[in-house]
């Protein structure tokens, strides 16, 4: 599949997520009907990508390197420094401990791979879960129309639809494929993918649990386990955690200060380009039903140094709440307590301090506080 080598780029450092290896990785590569001067292997390290290379000779080229996390990776043959259109094939990887070979016949997408199981898992779950991508990706030229007119009743829609579509790939392809090979460095990968598009999904934890001991004790194992605890802390139905932090003029304020109120916790910052255009949503919502006891807190990961930025955001924004934040960016106190990976994001807090709705955009906070105010 053709695609933009930047595109790659920031789809691997969005969503790879390492799971466990110690060791050293040697690819030995050979190009068969092809041409091409250098091969590039583009992967994530410790959170931070990497890029290594080697020339062809021969037709052929060598790999290796340390690795501390296994995960997917890509090989490329033309350099990732050059931006622009990409017309080149890549190959998707993945990446691990071990030595085996490639030949990448008549089409460099497409290798053949020896001597590594996990790339044979690896290669079949991606198979599987092909079709369901491509039903998504037809639905992306009348997405994108959509946002561009502005009409966000069949924006919406298809949102919905790709939900469905996501869900019945988790269901069908993601879960199997743990339970089928819980001793496969590929499970945590594909249990980490499951968690970011369901990350209330009861069957989590039971597929966790069936990993193996030496899957779920590796560094990403156990990063995963406390991934888990928190989303079990913010599931809906729990009692949000409560929480102090400064207001914008330095004053302390906590979470159970609104107790008795319907309060909804709202997770964005001045940078955040989705949360800039909800803004208007959450403040329409607000406005509406403010008179009946509605209240926002909201909480902001602009970074060090930016209170400036931030303050500037809120009154150009119209934000009339109450704004609280550390400005510690992603390190924010609360975000991380409430294991926030993405923003906007929010969590509606009833009355008695309980989680009743989470992740509300768009028309969906105006239509749950219809429901709750109805009377």
């Amino acid at each position: 599949m053709k695609k933009n080598v930047l595109g790659i780029v920031m789809m691997l450092m969005m969503g790879a997520a390492g799971t466990m290896a110690q060791g050293t990785f040697k690819i030995n590569g050979q190009l068969k009907n092809l041409s091409a001067s250098e091969v590039y292997l583009v992967h994530i390290q410790d959170a931070k990508q990497i890029i290594d290379s080697a020339a062809i000779t021969n037709g052929s080229y060598v790999l290796t390197g340390d690795l501390k996390e296994s995960g997917p990776a890509t090989l490329m043959d033309v350099s990732p420094f050059v931006h622009g259109r990409y017309s080149g094939d890549v190959a998707e990887i993945f990446l691990t401990a071990e030595s085996f070979s490639m030949t990448h016949v008549d089409s460099f997408a497409n290798p053949l791979i020896i001597g590594s199981a996990a790339n044979t898992e690896f290669n079949q779950f991606l198979a599987d879960e092909k079709p369901y991508q491509q039903r998504e990706m037809a639905m992306m030229p009348a997405y994108q129309a959509a946002r561009k007119a502005n009409d966000e009743s069949t924006a919406k829609a298809i949102e919905t639809q790709a939900k469905v579509i996501d869900k019945g790939m988790q269901d069908t392809v993601s879960a199997p494929f743990v339970r089928q090979h819980p001793q496969s460095p590929v499970a945590l990968y594909v249990l980490q993918g499951y968690a970011r598009n369901n990350p209330d999904a009861p069957a989590l934890p039971t597929l966790f649990d069936g990993l193996s001991p030496a899957i779920k004790g590796s560094a990403a194992g156990k990063v995963f386990a406390e991934k888990l605890a928190i989303l079990a802390k913010t599931s809906i139905g729990s009692m949000a955690m409560d929480f102090t932090q400064n207001d914008t003029l330095g004053k302390p304020v906590s979470l159970s200060a609104f107790r008795g109120s319907y309060v909804l916790i709202d997770f964005w910052a001045s940078w955040c380009g989705p949360c800039r255009k909800e803004n208007p949503n959450v403040v329409a919502t607000y406005n509406k039903y403010k008179d009946k006891g509605f209240r926002i807190i909201g909480v902001s990961l602009d970074r060090p140094g930016d209170k400036d930025k931030w303050l500037k955001a809120i009154d150009a924004d119209g934000l009339a709440w109450t704004q609280v934040s550390d400005l510690q960016f992603w390190k924010n106190a609360v975000a991380v307590e409430y294991g926030v990976g993405a923003i906007p994001q929010n969590f509606l807090i009833d009355p008695q301090g309980k989680i009743v709705a989470k992740g509300l955009r768009g028309d969906d906070l105006e239509q749950k506080l219809g429901e709750i105010y109805k009377n």
